[in-house]
């Protein structure tokens, strides 16, 4: 059986994420492996792989903070809002200024309502929007809410009608970068569309250290029990509590010892025992990690 872990990697481009996962199985033989947040065909970057007893641990995880280094089109819209789709629009951009392409920026920073791309993975009517799309359907996706924290301009470059811009953005999980192309490249009234989106950052965990693709059999994974940490706290339990955890027994009082809920229990052998919450004044396991795969 394979360890049980968390594997970082970094996503060439022409792959999807399930290619990637389906790579990884091959590689460390086993079927159950799962990703925490899709990363597009076109995209590179960080892709968090969830092997044996710790898949359980990406519903944690696919939550959390971004960071996407992306390359903005000005000029030109296409029907994917990227790239890989079908200019629908070409407008010359050349004569929008720096300064009015930061005062729109502004605009899509902070809390807003970004409608997600027509094709994206996203689910209607228990199909994917990209789907209903390419078959010629019309669909209908619903704005939702979403925090963009960063989005600020690291390049740019003029060539004829077109404006490309190199960003940084932090935002909320559940943000589509295709859209802020979009919506910028409508708001200055010339079109926009992603051309390149590389993901760096998913909430504590960096490109550093990810493993290729094709070195995912070689890759070091990180033990549950330091990513659960990392990602939401630790809270050491003596071995008499850490088995009543996993009888299914609340903790009685040790509400107080939370800073944060929920929280990774940790064993004095340094297993994770699983994931914990408040309840009143007790702490009660909401995921038991298996003994196996807690390390």
């Amino acid at each position: 059986m394979a360890e049980p872990g968390i594997l970082l990697v970094d996503k060439p481009g022409g792959m999807t994420s399930h290619d990637v996962v389906s790579r990884a199985r091959k590689a460390l033989g086993t079927r159950k492996i799962g990703h925490a947040g899709t990363l597009d065909p076109m995209a590179t970057g960080l892709l968090l792989l969830g092997v044996e007893g710790a898949t359980r641990l990406l519903t944690f995880i696919v939550g959390l903070d971004k960071t996407y280094e992306a390359t903005i089109r000005l000029g030109a819209a296409t029907d994917t809002d990227d790239a890989e789709g079908q200019t629908t629009s070409t407008t010359d951009a050349a004569t929008v200024a720096s300064e009015r392409i930061a005062e729109q920026i502004t605009t899509l920073t902070g809390r807003i309502s970004q409608v997600p791309s027509t094709y994206s993975a996203i689910k209607v009517d228990g199909r994917r929007a990209y789907d209903l799309a390419r078959a010629g359907e019309q669909v209908e996706l619903k704005s939702r809410e979403v925090t963009v924290s960063r989005f600020d301009v690291l390049a740019e470059r003029r060539e004829g009608p077109f404006i490309d811009l190199d960003v940084v953005v932090d935002c909320s999980s559940g943000t589509y970068i295709r859209s802020l192309a979009r919506d910028l490249g409508s708001a200055l009234g010339v079109g926009g569309h992603l051309t390149a989106l590389r993901r760096t950052r998913i909430g504590p965990f960096d490109l550093q250290g990810a493993a290729a693709a094709d070195a995912i059999a070689d890759a070091a994974l990180r033990a549950p029990a330091s990513v659960a940490t990392a990602v939401l706290g630790r809270l050491d339990v003596t071995a008499e509590e850490a088995r009543d955890l996993r009888h299914g027994k609340r903790l009685g009082g040790a509400a107080a010892r939370l800073d944060t809920t929920p929280t990774a229990a940790v064993g004095p052998d340094g297993a994770l025992v699983g994931i914990v919450e408040r309840r009143g004044a007790d702490v009660k396991s909401v995921m038991n990690m298996p003994e196996e795969a807690s390390r």
